[in-house]
């Protein structure tokens, strides 16, 4: 997909302006979400559904179609609006926000996950790189955000499986609970440590652009793959899996 605003800033900073000014780059990083984080290539047989977490939010969907990254109407729901926001560590020992620094390594012990962070930006087509397929079990760190740390909601996408590697890095994303934590190590040689607050189940109709991409005043984290049904006819899975966490001590 294309888009006519190339133009892309830092998104999740600590005002209200940023991740709308990163709209086009939002907007085109949920075309990925649908397609391009679940091993893209021809299959003739269904891979073996990921661990799927308790949380189900949003509206189910209502055919087997992906949903377009124009159907995304970018609106919270009530209900989406309590993830991110559930078992919040307290404020008052929050720790202080670190200055910018590009993550390495992102390990996660409960689902064994240990892996390299590669940068990814947009192509030159305005569409959001990728980790290669061949690279499956590599993260990618969303560098026109937050970094890892710093103020504002810091982004790590990675692939669900791989039609040729099979299960890739973020297969048992849906198996976090809240209290889990994840760790990113940093160029800076400093790692931060976040506590999972809640993971959940979006149908990618219902993408919770604001609370991924949005303004934020403290450093949070979102990792997001896909996951729910595959679907055969369209090659993907109908849902996204995201794990919203919170920098803590």
């Amino acid at each position: 997909m294309t888009s006519s605003d190339r133009t892309a800033t830092r998104a999740g900073g600590r005002h209200g302006r940023p991740w709308r000014a990163a709209g086009a780059a939002v907007v085109v990083l949920l075309a990925m979400l649908g397609a391009g984080l679940i091993g893209a290539s021809f299959r003739t047989v269904p891979p073996p559904r990921p661990p799927q977490p308790l949380a189900q939010a949003g509206p189910a969907p209502t055919s087997a179609a992906l949903p377009g990254p124009s159907e995304s109407t970018g609106t919270v729901t009530a209900d989406q609006a309590s993830a991110g926001e559930t078992a919040l560590p307290d404020p008052d020992l929050a720790p202080a926000a670190l200055p910018r620094s590009a993550p390495t390594t992102i390990a996660i012990p409960r689902i064994g996950v240990h892996a390299e962070i590669m940068s990814l930006g947009l192509n030159a087509d305005g569409t959001v790189q990728v980790p290669p397929l061949e690279q499956a079990m590599k993260a990618g760190w969303y560098s026109l955000g937050a970094s890892p740390g710093e103020v504002g909601n810091a982004v790590v996408v990675g692939h669900v499986d791989s039609a040729k590697l099979g299960p890739a890095v973020f297969f048992n994303l849906g198996a976090l609970k809240p209290g889990d934590t994840i760790s990113v190590a940093r160029e800076d040689g400093s790692t931060a440590t976040f506590t999972v607050n809640e993971v959940k189940s979006y149908p990618k109709n219902a993408f919770p652009t604001e609370l991924v991409y949005g303004p934020s005043d403290r450093a949070g984290l979102r990792v997001v793959t896909c996951g729910g049904q595959f679907d055969q006819n369209s090659g993907s899975y109908l849902n996204n899996v995201i794990a919203f966490a919170t920098m803590t001590p």
